[in-house]
């Protein structure tokens, strides 16, 4: 059995490793609150742009559309969106996990390009060959979340569609946790580029649009507003899952820590007892040797 002393400074320990699991937990679950708010306000434009894209672009003719372009060459960018941090629970390994089976086994055979965004995901592809040299791209987008707005993300997104435009990519892919509830995170693939045409024909029939001042620029005027507006919106999904990922692991780790506190108390308490236990007995055995 481990001394008092012992005991009593993993008490303290503990106690101290609670106060910090708690304050982490309050603080991600007020900014999980602002991020939450953002991702729910842009999911309905995003996907009401996107819906609108596929009904006004479908009379296009796709060698005519550069966005939507398949080569069906194997030159591949993967963007793997993680956090800055840890302490999230399986947030973060979870990404890692999904882009290396999704190298190893539906994009087997192709030339992969990783760019990540967060340090994380940074920190596990930095020393594999899957690299962005020769490219017009920057190694890693992780400055992205100092200060996260559609307009810091539109430049990002603009040399992402540039290096396709200019064929060094054939294929863009997002994976991201997608973001459903403060438990819930979906890691998620999603195709940025080229964009995938529509398979309903009953939208496209039925839409009778009027364009000013002609089809052709409203076409080239949404096209890249749209990627920019998905590409923004899996980082506000990820934003919103690392802030939940977060509350509920540092929620998970106050609660272990407060069961271990409350066993190592018990412990402690044992053990003092028998400490005074064993002080009685041996005053009572002295006393009864000086008596004999």
């Amino acid at each position: 059995m481990p001394s008092l002393k012992e005991v009593r400074n993993r008490i303290v320990s503990v106690g101290s490793t609670m106060q910090i699991t708690s304050a982490m937990k309050m603080v991600s679950a007020a900014k999980l609150k602002r991020a939450q708010d953002a991702i729910t306000q842009m999911r309905p434009y995003a996907n009401k742009l996107k819906e609108l894209l596929e009904n006004v672009s479908a009379s296009v003719d796709a060698s005519e559309n550069v966005y939507a372009r398949n080569t069906g060459g194997k030159n591949l960018l993967i963007i793997p969106i993680s956090s800055n941090r840890g302490l999230a629970g399986a947030f973060n390994s979870n990404i890692i996990k999904k882009t290396h089976q999704l190298i190893s086994n539906e994009y087997a055979g192709y030339n992969v390009t990783v760019l990540s965004i967060g340090k994380k995901v940074q920190d596990a592809f930095k020393r594999t060959s899957y690299n962005t040299h020769g490219t017009d791209l920057p190694a890693h987008a992780s400055n992205l979340f100092e200060k996260l707005s559609f307009a810091n993300t539109s430049v990002a997104a603009e040399k992402i569609m540039e290096a396709f435009l200019t064929k060094q990519f054939d294929k863009v892919v997002l994976v991201y946790n997608q973001f459903r509830n403060a438990a819930v995170q979906i890691p998620t693939e999603e195709q940025l580029l080229p964009l995938i045409p529509t398979k309903s024909e009953t939208k496209t029939s039925n839409a009778d649009y009027i364009f000013e001042p002609n089809q052709e620029s409203i076409i080239n005027e949404l096209i890249p507003r749209s990627v920019k507006t998905q590409f923004y919106k899996a980082l506000l999904d990820s934003v919103a899952s690392e802030h939940g990922a977060r509350m509920t692991a540092m929620h998970k780790a106050t609660d272990n820590a407060q069961a271990m506190q409350k066993e190592l108390k018990i412990t402690y308490n044992k053990a003092r007892q028998a400490a005074i236990t064993k002080e009685i007995l041996e005053i009572v055995g002295g006393a009864e040797a000086l008596n004999g």
